[in-house]
C-alpha cells in the first residue's frame, strides 16, 4: 500500500498530471507501472514502432534525431506519446543520462487513460500544440 501512495504522490508532482483530481490520478496509477532505468539505457529508438509511453519522474535523458542531440528531458516530461497517438514510428532516440525513474503506459493502457481522464487529454493536446508552435517558429521565424 505504501508504494501505491508513493506512486500517487509522484503522479501529482508531474506537470502533465498536476491539475488532476485524486480519482483521475488513481486511474493513471492503476494503469501505469513505475520502473527504474539505468544510465545509458535506450528508452525509445528512432524508427521503431511505439509500444509504450514514459513519463520521467526522476533523472534526465537526452533526445537525439538522426544521431544529433536535439534536447534534454527532465522530470515531468513525456516520451513516446506521439507514436501511441498515431501508431507511427518513433521520431527520436531517447537515452537515459542518469539512472531514472519513469512511469510506463502501454498503448492499450494509454488509450484507456485518455478516454477515462479527459483532463489528461486536454493537457496532452496543449503540450502537442506548444511543440507544433515551437517547430513552426524554428522553421518560419
Amino acid at each position: 500500500m505504501a508504494s501505491r501512495t508513493k506512486h500517487l504522490e509522484h503522479l501529482a508532482e508531474i506537470p502533465l498530471f498536476s491539475a488532476l483530481g485524486k480519482k483521475d490520478l488513481a486511474r493513471i496509477a492503476k494503469a501505469s507501472n513505475e520502473v527504474t532505468v539505468p544510465a545509458g539505457h535506450v528508452l525509445v529508438d528512432q524508427g521503431d514502432a511505439g509500444r509504450d509511453a514514459f513519463v520521467i519522474i526522476d533523472g534526465t535523458a537526452t533526445v537525439k534525431r538522426n544521431g544529433r542531440k536535439v534536447g534534454t528531458l527532465k522530470p515531468g516530461d513525456a516520451v513516446g506519446e506521439l507514436a501511441l497517438l498515431d501508431h507511427g514510428p518513433r521520431t527520436a532516440t531517447v537515452v537515459a543520462d542518469t539512472d531514472l525513474t519513469a512511469l510506463v503506459l502501454t498503448a492499450r493502457e494509454f488509450s484507456g487513460v485518455l478516454e477515462e481522464v479527459p483532463g489528461l487529454a486536454q493537457k496532452l493536446l496543449g503540450q502537442l500544440a506548444a511543440r507544433v508552435r515551437d517547430l513552426d517558429r524554428q522553421i518560419y521565424g
